[in-house]
C-alpha cells in the first residue's frame, strides 16, 4: 500500500495547490500551470508504478493491498478539491436547481428556470445560472441524485461528495476489470490519478461520474464469468445517468451472448424511466432538442467541418436544390420549412451524427461474444467524442477509463491538454484555430506517429523488430 501512496504524493500536492487558488477561473493561468505539473507527475508516477509494481497476476493479498493503495491515493487527491467553488463550469448550479424543482413537485423537463411559475424557487444561485431559458436535459437517475443533494443542508458539498463517491467506485471497478483481463493493476491508476478526472468530478462536480461508473460496471459483468443480467441493469443505470451509453448498448448486447434478452432488459428499464419524461414533455424534452441544435464548443471534427461547408457554399447549393424541387413539384408549403435548417453548423452536425450512427451499427455487427468489450467500448466512445459538436474537457471522462486500461497514449495525452479549452471559455482566446489546435493537435499527431510506427513494424515483421511488438493504434 505504501508504494502507491508515495508515488501519488506529488499529485496530492498539486490538488492542494489548486484548492489554495480557490477560484480557478480567476487564477486560470496559475491553475493551468499547476495542472501541467500535475500531468507530468502523473505520467512519471504511474509509469514507474507499472514498472515496479506487483506482477500481472499477484497473490490475492498483494493485489488487495496494492488496490487499496491506489484507491486511497485517489481519495486523497479528491478530498481537497471538494472545497473548490464551481468556477470553471457552472453546470452544478443547474444540477441543484433541477433537484429543487423536482422536490417542489414541478416538472423540470417542461419548465425552464426562467418560467414565471418557478419564481418562488429563485435565489442568488438562480441569478448566476446560465441558459435559464432552456429546460433540463438530464435523465431521471441524475435528476434523482440532484434531488438528494438539493434536500441536504449543504447541497453543493453533498452533490460533489455523491459524484466523487461514484468516481471512486469507477476506480475500484477498473481495478476489478484489470484483474479479470490479467492486466497490471497499476493500469487503473491512469484513470484514478488523472488530474483532469479529479478536477472535473471532485472539483467541478460533473454528473458524468454517475454514468461512467455504471458503464464500467456494465463492462465488468461482460467479462468472464459473465453476468449479462447485471450488466444490462448497469447499462440501463448508465443511460439514466446520462444518455451517452445508449450508443454502446448494441455492442454490449452482442458481447453478452444473449443480445435480444440483454437489449430487452436494458431498454425496458431505461424506457420505464424515460417514457414518463417523454409523456410529460409531449415528446423529446425541449431542452434536449435545444442542446442538440444549438450547443457547440471545440468539437474535434465539427469546428473545421462547418467552416469547410461554409467556404464551399454547401448551404446555398442546398437552398438552390430546394428552389428547384419546389418549381418542379409545386410543393411550396411542404418544402419551405427546410430553409431555416440550411446553415453550415447544423449540416455539419447532421453529417457527423450520421457517421456516429454508422459507427454504432458497425461496432454492433462486428462485436461477438469473444471480442474485447474494453477495446470496443473505448473505440465507440472515442468515435462519439470525435464526432460531437460540443466537447468540454469533462466529456473525456467517457473515454478515459478504457484508455487507462489499454494505456492508450493519444487519449491520455488528450486529457492532459483538454484544460486549455478553458482559455476560450474564460479568457476570450479565439477558439478556432488557436485553442482548437492546442487541444486536438497533440493527441492527433501522437496517434498518427504511433499508427505509422505500427505499420512499419508490421511491414518489417516480428523478426526485423526483434520480436512481436504490442499493437499501437489511432484513437
Amino acid at each position: 500500500m505504501l508504494r502507491p501512496l508515495a508515488a501519488a504524493a506529488p499529485l496530492v500536492a498539486v490538488c492542494l495547490g489548486l484548492t489554495a487558488l480557490h477560484d480557478l477561473a480567476r487564477h486560470l493561468e496559475a491553475a493551468l500551470a499547476l495542472l501541467a505539473a500535475g500531468f507530468v507527475a502523473w505520467a512519471v508516477a504511474v509509469s514507474r508504478l507499472e514498472r515496479r509494481a506487483a506482477p500481472e497476476r499477484p497473490a490475492p493479498p498483494a493485489h488487495a493491498a496494492f488496490a487499496r493503495g491506489v484507491l486511497l491515493a485517489a481519495l486523497l487527491m479528491r478530498l481537497p478539491l471538494l472545497a473548490l467553488p464551481p468556477s470553471l463550469s457552472d453546470d452544478v448550479l443547474r444540477y441543484l436547481w433541477d433537484g429543487r424543482v423536482a422536490l417542489s413537485g414541478a416538472n423540470p423537463y417542461a419548465l425552464a428556470p426562467d418560467d414565471p411559475r418557478l419564481a418562488p424557487l429563485r435565489d442568488e444561485e438562480w441569478q448566476r445560472m446560465p441558459h435559464r431559458e432552456v429546460a433540463t436535459v438530464y435523465p431521471p437517475l441524475a435528476l434523482g441524485a440532484f434531488s438528494i443533494a438539493a434536500r441536504s443542508p449543504w447541497p453543493l458539498l453533498t452533490w460533489k461528495a455523491l459524484a466523487t463517491a461514484a468516481d471512486l467506485a469507477t476506480c475500484a471497478l477498473l481495478l476489478a476489470v484489470a484483474r479479470r483481463r490479467r492486466l497490471p493493476p497499476a493500469r487503473a491508476a491512469w484513470y484514478a490519478w488523472n488530474p483532469l478526472v479529479a478536477l472535473e468530478v471532485a472539483g467541478m462536480g460533473h454528473v458524468d461520474a454517475l454514468g461512467v461508473a455504471a458503464a464500467v460496471a456494465a463492462v465488468l459483468w461482460l467479462l468472464p464469468p459473465r453476468r449479462p443480467w447485471r450488466s444490462a441493469a448497469a447499462a440501463a443505470a448508465a443511460v439514466l445517468g446520462k444518455l451517452v451509453p445508449l450508443v454502446a448498448l448494441p455492442l454490449w448486447a452482442r458481447r453478452s451472448g444473449r443480445p435480444a434478452a440483454y437489449l430487452a432488459l436494458a431498454l425496458g428499464l431505461s424506457a420505464a424511466a424515460l417514457l414518463p419524461v417523454a409523456a410529460a414533455s409531449g415528446g423529446v424534452p425541449p431542452g434536449l432538442v435545444t442542446y442538440g441544435v444549438s450547443w457547440e464548443f471545440d468539437g474535434p471534427l465539427f469546428e473545421p467541418l462547418w467552416r469547410l461547408l461554409d467556404h464551399a457554399g454547401v448551404a446555398a447549393l442546398l437552398a438552390h436544390a430546394v428552389d428547384s424541387a419546389k418549381a418542379a413539384t409545386g410543393w411550396y408549403d411542404a418544402l419551405n420549412p427546410l430553409y431555416p435548417f440550411l446553415y453550415p453548423q447544423l449540416l455539419a452536425k447532421l453529417l457527423l451524427a450520421a457517421a456516429v450512427l454508422a459507427a454504432v451499427a458497425w461496432f454492433g455487427v462486428r462485436s461477438s461474444v469473444d471480442s474485447d468489450p474494453v477495446t470496443g467500448t473505448r473505440r465507440l466512445f472515442a468515435v462519439l467524442v470525435v464526432g460531437s459538436a460540443t466537447v468540454y474537457p469533462w466529456y473525456l471522462l467517457w473515454v478515459l477509463p478504457w484508455a487507462a486500461l489499454e494505456r492508450h497514449r493519444p487519449w491520455l495525452l488528450a486529457s492532459a491538454v483538454a484544460p486549455l479549452a478553458y482559455l476560450a471559455a474564460h479568457r476570450g482566446v479565439t477558439l478556432f484555430p488557436a485553442v482548437w489546435l492546442a487541444v486536438w493537435a497533440p493527441p492527433a499527431l501522437l496517434a498518427l506517429a504511433l499508427a505509422g510506427r505500427a505499420a512499419r513494424t508490421r511491414r518489417r515483421g516480428p523478426a526485423a523488430a526483434g520480436g512481436a511488438a504490442p499493437p499501437l493504434e489511432a484513437p
